[in-house]
């Protein structure tokens, strides 16, 4: 039994010091383990304040990023605006494009025309160019002409000097000469008046027993009843023996006016207001013309001077009296006779 004790002794004290080392060995184990598990705790809990500092630093910028986003959305609104602002100018852009496009399919039409008209402007450009050359080669005749024109000019001004100064004393000479004209037609004048007034005289002298012829002013005046029937211009055989006196006068005073004197004896023939009757005379007009035409070619038949009688008809729109009586009527219906100057 002893035997057995010292064996299970033996044997506890073989299986101790490897039981310790055992334990030694899971010691040193575990305490590797914990020196491991504290480093990578510490390794963990910096690995952790790391990754809060980096979470901070991740969230700062997740703010800004939101920020930024908010902008950005924003302006991608902005830029939307702009887009839909942008695709309207560009479909108004199109719809002008389309129309431009038309106007110039028209503009190449007008190209080609215009194009036609430089060319024939071109043409005509050239014809004038070779138009300038002659016109610049008459010009330089007409210059040598010009030069030549201004010599005779100098010489007809120097003629017109002269011819100035003499037209002074021309002008002197027809100032005397005119005063002298005035003084001999003054002169033929008077004379004129009285041979007119003793022309009258003797008129007055060989008609006086005749009521119905009287001096008016400077004229002899008949009244037409006694040349004229109603109506006619041929003279009644009263009216051709009043004639004959008349030419008688006339004649004598032919003789004794001088030849110097231009005179005339006028017959005015004047009638009425009324419209006339006899159809071979349209009007008044030719009445009173005809009357003293007639009287005018008695005259002469008489040996009265043509080339000294003057013939004018008058009509009714010389009256001497404006009444509608028939009294005024006849006074209005004359010939007149009028010595005066031509």
């Amino acid at each position: 039994m002893a035997r057995g004790r010292s064996r299970r002794g033996g044997e506890y004290g073989e299986f101790w010091p490897a039981y310790v080392d055992v334990l030694s060995t899971l010691l040193l184990v575990v305490t590797l383990l914990m020196s491991i598990f504290m480093i990578a705790q510490y390794f963990s809990a910096e690995e952790a304040s790391g990754k809060d500092s980096a979470l901070k630093r991740l969230t700062r910028q997740i703010s800004e990023l939101t920020s930024m986003l908010s902008l950005e959305k924003g302006k991608a609104q902005s830029s939307q605006d702009e887009l839909a602002a942008l695709q309207a100018t560009l479909s108004s852009l199109k719809t002008e494009n389309d129309k431009l496009t038309g106007v110039g399919l028209g503009a190449d039409e007008r190209a080609k025309a215009a194009e036609g008209k430089i060319s024939g402007l071109s043409s005509d450009l050239q014809s004038q160019k070779n138009i300038s050359d002659e016109a610049l080669s008459k010009v330089d005749l007409l210059n040598q002409q010009l030069i030549a024109l201004r010599r005779q000019i100098a010489g007809l001004s120097d003629a017109l000097d002269a011819a100035d100064k003499k037209g002074t004393e021309s002008d002197k000479t027809i100032k005397d000469l005119g005063a002298r004209l005035n003084a001999a037609l003054a002169q033929q004048v008077q004379e004129l008046k009285r041979y007119r007034s003793d022309f009258f005289g003797r008129l007055r002298e060989l008609l006086k027993d005749r009521k119905d012829i009287r001096v008016v002013g400077d004229r002899f005046v008949f009244e037409s009843e006694v040349l004229f029937s109603s109506g006619s211009a041929t003279l009644t055989p009263e009216g051709m023996s009043a004639m004959d006196q008349i030419a008688e006068a006339i004649l004598e005073l032919q003789k004794e006016i001088p030849g110097d004197i231009d005179w005339a004896l006028q017959i005015n023939g004047h009638t009425d207001a009324r419209p006339i009757s006899n159809p071979q005379y349209p009007s008044n007009w030719e009445l009173s013309t005809a009357r003293a035409a007639s009287v005018v070619k008695y005259l002469v038949l008489r040996g009265v001077a043509a080339d000294r009688l003057v013939a004018a008809g008058y009509g009714e729109f010389q009256p001497v009296d404006a009444g509608n009586s028939e009294e005024a009527y006849q006074r209005n219906r004359r010939i007149e006779l009028k010595l005066t100057s031509r």
